[in-house]
């Protein structure tokens, strides 16, 4: 039987680093393991710079990893600066030599920009059904780039299936280009079982005295980290406490960054583990007493996933999937995002008492184990792979199938 061809376009995919890849990779395994033949074509922007001055030639290097097929896209660089339009064309070129040696079924754009653009333009040139996903930034943010507000609505219009990973990204999109509303779906990510007691102790826990509230990721504008700043600085006053940021600010925010910790006088109670692996940052759940996620606006981040399943106490924002998973008082407290004074009121909460610190821990796992499964984030994008085909292809109504 041939197999159906699965092309799906994203930024990053391992071993790159951020949450977008973890969740193409571990969709990729999902199709792969379902009998679909799986593509990823990796592209971004940002590689088509170059700072010692060479030149090369736009190319496409393919590799099969763990039964997928993976193209890593790179555009030319002709000049000293390689203009946007440049980038998009050679890629395009690269995505449509790939389509014309696979003939694909199905391509699917993670994240609005970049790569839907180019990803919707070729399939629906080609008549190949497609399928974007909107992940977090492309609408929080590029959308009010008013050179983006177009192309995200004709991306939008022209798509076969939209899918979110919450119901606030829906709702924004719908104001955008209402027809969305009648051809899209919105689940949450997905997180596999952790066992962190195989995890060896990383060596900064010593140096983390008091309650010890922790923050992971990759921060940047959105994450709302100097409302945790400025929020443990105060309560270091009272309270013996130590705030673990594990991670690194954004390379193009270091400045501001710095300035606002010097202003937050936290002083000797923080401290940055850099930019780490995966499996080292997971290290660092257990020895927290307390999961801060202060974003501003978020997706459906993985750190707030992997925090629940290593039973942490969580205070989050009510902003995205943050609030529609984490039940107030339940598994987990939220406050109003921006706000310096709630997290102060819900940080001094938690540290005061370990037994309700314990309680939401555990409700938190029990949660994202049962609700946010692996299993069940399968059976979403079966019914959106299933959905998506029937209706470009009448003749697969009989022949396809899932569980």
């Amino acid at each position: 039987m041939v197999k159906t061809k699965i092309c799906i376009t994203t930024l990053e995919y391992p071993p790159d680093i951020g949450g977008v890849g973890e969740s193409v990779h571990r969709i990729a395994k999902m199709l792969n393991d379902s009998g679909y033949e799986v593509h990823i074509a990796v592209f971004r922007s940002k590689q088509r710079l170059v700072s010692d001055g060479s030149r090369r030639r736009a190319s496409c290097t393919s590799t099969l990893q763990d039964g997928v097929f993976v193209h890593r896209i790179k555009s030319a660089v002709r000049t000293q600066t390689t203009e946007i339009q440049d980038f998009f064309s050679d890629v395009y070129f690269q995505l449509k030599c790939l389509h014309q040696k696979h003939n694909f079924d199905l391509f699917h754009a993670f994240f609005l920009n970049e790569a839907g653009y180019v990803t919707t333009l070729l399939a629906r040139e080609n008549d190949v059904p497609v399928i974007n996903s909107v992940r977090g930034s492309d609408l929080h943010k590029h959308i009010f780039n008013p050179k983006n507000h177009a192309q995200i609505a004709w991306i939008l219009e022209n798509s076969d299936w939209v899918t979110f990973v919450s119901r606030d990204l829906l709702k924004r999109a719908s104001v955008i280009t209402p027809s969305v509303k009648l051809k899209s779906s919105a689940f949450w990510n997905s997180i596999a079982p952790i066992d962190f007691e195989e995890f060896p102790t990383p060596s900064l826990v010593k140096e983390l005295p008091g309650i010890v509230i922790g923050s992971s990721g990759r921060f940047r504008d959105k994450k709302g980290i100097e409302f945790l700043l400025d929020a443990c600085a105060e309560l270091g006053k009272e309270l013996d406490l130590t705030l673990l940021l594990i991670g690194d600010f954004v390379d193009k925010e270091q400045e501001y960054w710095q300035q606002q910790i010097q202003q937050s006088e936290i002083g000797h109670r923080l401290r940055i583990t850099g930019i780490t692996s995966r499996q080292e940052a997971l290290a660092y759940l257990p020895h927290l007493d307390i999961v801060a996620i202060p974003s501003l606006n978020e997706g459906c981040p993985n750190t707030l996933l992997e925090a629940m399943l290593a039973s942490r106490a969580i205070i989050g924002t009510r902003v995205d999937a943050i609030a529609e998973i984490i039940e107030d008082g339940v598994d987990g407290l939220l406050i109003n995002p921006g706000s310096t004074e709630e997290l102060i009121a819900a940080i001094r909460y938690l540290a005061t008492q370990p037994e309700l610190r314990q309680k939401l821990g555990a409700k938190a796992k029990t949660k994202v184990t049962q609700q946010l499964a692996p299993s069940v984030e399968y059976q979403n994008w079966m019914n959106v792979y299933e959905r998506v085909l029937r209706i470009s292809d009448p003749a697969l109504l009989g022949e396809i199938s899932f569980v």
